[in-house]
Formats: C-alpha cells, structure tokens, sequence
C-alpha cells in the first residue's frame, strides 16, 4: 500500500461514520497530512453541516503547516454554494498545495469542476487513489444521480425449505417470524442507512408493518406502499402513524414506482416484501442489492421465496440466522 493510499483509506473509514446522517449527500472523509504525519482529520457529520474538508482543517491546531500539506477527500472537494461554501476556495484560500482525491463527483454541480479549479491555482492534484472504494462506498448517491434512481436493496426472510410465509388460506393475519429475535436489530439498522422502504398491497393487509427502526438508534425511512386501487384506509394501519412519512404508490411498474419515488429525492430505499413485489424487482432488473436472511426452521407448505438468478457475494451468521448478499452487478 502506497501512502497516498494508506490516508486515503482512513479518509473512507472516517466517510463511513456519516452512514444514516448524511443523505441525500454522499459520505465523505478527509486528512490533512504534513511531513508524513497526520495533523488534521474531518468527515461530513450531518447533512446540511460542514463538509469533510472544513472540519478537517478546522481540526489542525498549526494552520501554518497548511501551506506545506496534503489534503486527501474520497471525493471531489465541491466548487459550488449549496447549504455551504465550496470546498475547493478553503483548501485553495489556505494555501494546501497538493490534493488527493478518491473518485470524481458526477453530481452535475461539481463533476470535475472542483479538480479544474485546484488545478487553475497551481495546485496538484491527484485523482483515482482507491476509486474503486470511494466509488463503491457512494454507490447511493452515484445511482441516483447516473441512473436517476434511487439505489434498490431487496431483503426478505425466508425458511431453511425455501418459504417467506404460511398459507394464508383462511385469511390468517399477522407476521409470521421465521428469524430470530435478534435479528430484528441488524434489519432495523438497515432501514436506518436507507432513506425510503416500501412494501406490496399484501405485506399491508397482512402483517400491517410498521416499517420504522425502534430496535435500532436512528431514523426511521420515508414509508411507500403499493395500492394500485387506492383502497387502503389511512386510519387503520400502523404505515400511516406519525412516525415517519408515508406514500402510496398505484403504479405497478417497478419502472413507474422508482421514478416516483426518485421525483421525491430518495437515493435509496429497501424494499422488504411481499414476495410478489420482490419478484417484480427480480425481474426487471432494477435492483442493486438484495439480502437475504435464512432461518433455522422449515415451514413444509406456503408462500415461495423469490427466485433470484445470481450467485451470491458473501455471506454470514447473525446469531442462528444467515445472512447472503446478492449484487446486481
């Protein structure tokens, strides 16, 4: 590992602290560097606050060795005025001289912009130190801005035999569990690091999910249902309390249904059922992740899991129940 590459490595570590606070802008970290020691360190806390780049040098106790510096960011340093100042004018205003970057901002208000002003001031700069990483860390943010699309991730539980619900021939209502307990934690965390989740007609009839994160510390995702007829009474389901926002969708298509959801700005949303919905995700192939969870138990006779056509990236055990993450690459 080359040392660009070593700090800009602890500038994706420090990126990744701002997962679930930050959105709809991207994860970013930064480290200031002098005479191969580390004097300053800063991510973008919370969205609407200083950028990664501000509070990086804002944490050097000698500004003085600004002028002798590198500043390394996962991502393009802005070169506009949003909710804050462009980052490019502090770092060319504090006299940095050289600048490394993990991958350009394709967001159309920077895409390149910040590099061409660094450079016009006579500063170097250096892009492409783990892009690759700093790529894949945005993925959110980079699909919503290239694809006009929220990021999709599928989830769905299903049993050892292959099943996501009982027979509900009679009419049975409630959630049937097939993980553990615990596990209700990992997926609560999950919803929060989304910025929607959305569930089919059945899941609402259903179970009436609640679709928030109480087993987890954070915020809750903006809530989408399907109802295609529009039937689905506001006071009678627990989609429709106070906690979070909700939507109802009537289109069908999954392309109608994210383009819905993308014209109200959010970059990613989980999609947690039913297994109808999932498949239709499935087969249009617009999704970028799916996981899935296997329980211990088998159910013999009921509702299918989803079928997806891919092998699977990796996988690993939350407590009894297994986790296996699919990507739609």
């Amino acid at each position: 590992m080359t040392p660009d590459e070593k700090y800009m490595t602890r500038c994706l570590e420090l990126a990744r602290l701002g997962k679930g606070h930050v959105a709809p802008n991207p994860m970013v970290g930064s480290v200031i560097v002098c005479d191969d020691k580390i004097i300053g360190e800063g991510y973008h806390q919370f969205y609407g606050q200083a950028h990664a780049e501000v509070n990086a040098i804002k944490s050097v106790k000698d500004p003085s060795l600004l002028t002798k510096s590198t500043i390394y960011v996962n991502l393009e340093p802005c070169a506009h005025f949003g909710k804050t100042p462009p980052c490019s004018d502090l770092i060319v205003e504090k006299g940095i001289p050289r600048i490394v970057i993990g991958c350009i901002d394709s967001y159309s208000e920077v895409a390149g912009k910040g590099v061409e002003k660094l450079k016009n001031a006579g500063r170097e700069v250096i892009v492409g130190v783990l892009e690759k990483e700093s790529l894949e860390l945005n993925r959110r943010f980079f699909t919503f801005h290239n694809k006009k699309r929220p990021y999709v991730i599928l989830k769905w539980a299903e049993s050892k035999d292959g099943f996501v619900d009982i027979n509900r021939d009679n009419g049975e209502k409630g959630t049937f569990w097939i993980t553990q307990p615990e596990t209700k934690q990992l997926v609560h965390k999950w919803r929060h690091e989304e910025a929607g989740i959305l569930v089919g007609f059945n899941t609402v009839i259903n179970d009436d999910p609640e679709l928030t994160v109480r087993e987890f510390e954070g915020n809750s995702p903006t809530r989408f249902y399907l109802d295609k007829k529009g039937i689905i009474e506001t006071s009678r389901y627990k989609i429709h309390n106070d906690l979070a926002s909700t939507y109802a969708i009537q289109s069908t298509q999954v392309k109608d249904i994210l383009a819905e959801i993308y014209s109200k700005e959010i970059q990613s949303i989980i999609v947690e059922g039913g297994a109808n919905t999932l498949q239709k995700f499935l087969d249009s192939g617009l999704w970028d992740e799916a996981r899935v969870i296997t329980g211990i138990g088998n159910i013999e006779k009921g509702l299918k899991a989803p079928k997806i056509d891919k092998k699977p990236s990796n996988s690993f055990y939350f407590g009894k129940d297994l986790v296996t993450t699919y990507f739609n690459d």
